[in-house]
């Protein structure tokens, strides 16, 4: 598959998942989240996790989809290049938290 095609690829499961995300998740609520519970790890790429704001890192987990991406980030996730604790470490934060702070993240990663 050529690099043009697997970029329009990527940016149109951006688009849509971009989308699913303004519906079901509030990403301005979730910078409060983000910058609590989620920063430490997310600002410096620790354990693997995307970096806020680097696009590559996160185009794959986008394309995967916002209910996969959300249900990872609330279970916890161990894949070959990192990990995400549950609720990334933070046993008190809601699903709804959880979902809105990764919809802060991915809209400051486009």
């Amino acid at each position: 598959m050529s690099r043009f095609v697997s970029t329009a690829l990527i940016g149109a499961a951006m688009l849509v998942s971009g989308n699913a995300f303004a519906a079901k998740y509030d990403a301005a609520a979730g910078k409060a989240t983000y910058d609590a519970s989620c920063a430490t790890c997310h600002k410096a790429g620790l354990m693997g996790a995307p970096k806020t704001g680097a696009k590559a890192d996160w185009a794959p987990r986008v394309a995967q989809g916002v209910d996969a991406m959300v249900a990872k980030s609330i279970k916890g996730f161990k894949g070959t290049k990192g990990m995400m604790p549950a609720k990334g470490g933070n046993a008190k934060l809601t699903d709804a938290q959880v979902g809105n702070a990764v919809a802060y993240m991915v809209g400051a990663s486009k």
